[in-house]
């Protein structure tokens, strides 16, 4: 390795730690006890609005773990199965492919949301609503991800029909970019970095900002979900891995600047404009404000309308949540 590079690595991993500590002190880590595992398997999805779990192994590491993984996760559905078969004990993930996991049956624990704003819906003229997508195409990576569940809970929520009213058009998300770059779909959902790329070359215009728009902006985008045998096992190494996520949250509204350049040279993205562009225009300070539950059971109720899910909200929020540690953490983190 470069020592000029693991220098500034080491610089720039320090004082996030360093400014995240700042933003909210910690009790005597002897008298909550150490974690029960010093390792901890995170999940790695390809969206730099996770930037908190990805910023975070600094943190980590002073709340005791020192064996720290980030697992290729995927997105959406396949992400919350790696957590639900044990491959991975945390990942943030998206609200909405959650919902369709848990209301599966998969062994999920939703901990806390960790902040809403970071998708956004491009489409080309003539369209300027969700309605005007009534037979339009619509890219999606596929029918699992998270993409395709938040499109079809947005349909839905405006009376629209996502198994008949649109047409679907799945590609990896790099290709459908091109495609609507091209004029061969009418819509597409990104999340970040593509919405900044899209603006950067001009192409389209964004019908849904899900950081400003309502509902969308009233409800968490991400949540942070664990396995449940985890969980129940490690209640302080739990309560620690979330600590350190809310923290850097909190930094990311604090120093954007520090942790968009903790995400390049993590290796977590190339491009700092990006990054940093992401961490200003998503609205991570709401964590403490909004209600992680009544996100359930808003995309709950969107995606059984939908025919996605047989499963009522108040059973899937009594199986598959858990915010006590939320709850604790919001009184120790107090603004």
């Amino acid at each position: 390795m470069d020592i000029v590079q693991s220098r500034r690595d080491f610089l720039t991993s320090a004082s996030l730690a360093a400014a995240a500590a700042v933003l909210g002190a910690c009790p005597s880590l002897a008298a909550e006890g150490p974690p029960e595992t010093a390792t901890i398997r995170l999940g790695r999805l390809r969206s730099l609005c996770l930037a908190p779990e990805y910023a975070a192994e600094e943190l980590l590491r002073a709340e005791g773990f020192t064996d720290i993984r980030y697992v290729p996760a995927g997105a959406g559905i396949p992400a919350s199965q790696k957590i639900a078969r044990g491959e991975v004990d945390f990942s943030l993930n998206f609200a909405a492919p959650l919902v369709v996991s848990m209301a599966a049956g998969e062994p999920l624990t939703v901990v806390a949301g960790v902040h809403p704003g970071c998708f956004e819906l491009f489409a080309h003229e003539p369209i300027r609503s969700i309605t005007d997508l009534k037979g339009k195409s619509v890219g999606v990576p596929g029918l699992q991800t998270g993409l395709y569940i938040f499109v079809a809970s947005m349909l839905t929520y405006v009376g629209l029909d996502p198994n008949e009213d649109v047409r679907w058009v799945t590609s990896p998300s790099v290709e459908l970019m091109e495609l609507f770059a091209e004029g061969k779909i009418d819509a597409f959902l990104g999340f970040a970095p593509v919405p900044q790329a899209l603006r950067a070359r001009g192409v389209g215009h964004v019908i849904v900002n899900s950081s400003v728009d309502r509902p969308w902006s009233q409800y968490f985008c991400c949540m942070l979900a664990g396995n449940p045998e985890f969980i129940e096992k490690h209640p302080i190494a739990t309560k620690r891995v979330l600590r350190a996520i809310l923290k850097v949250t909190d930094l990311c509204v604090a120093e954007p600047e520090r942790v968009a350049q903790g995400l390049v040279d993590g290796g977590f993205t190339p491009r700092y404009d990006y990054a940093l562009q992401t961490l200003t225009e998503v609205p991570y300070g709401k964590w403490r404000a909004y209600n992680p539950e009544d996100t359930i059971r808003f995309y709950a109720l969107r995606l059984y309308e939908a025919g996605m899910i047989t499963t009522g909200p108040n059973q899937i929020i009594a199986d598959g949540t858990d915010w006590r540690f939320l709850d604790e953490l919001k009184r120790e983190l107090k603004a």
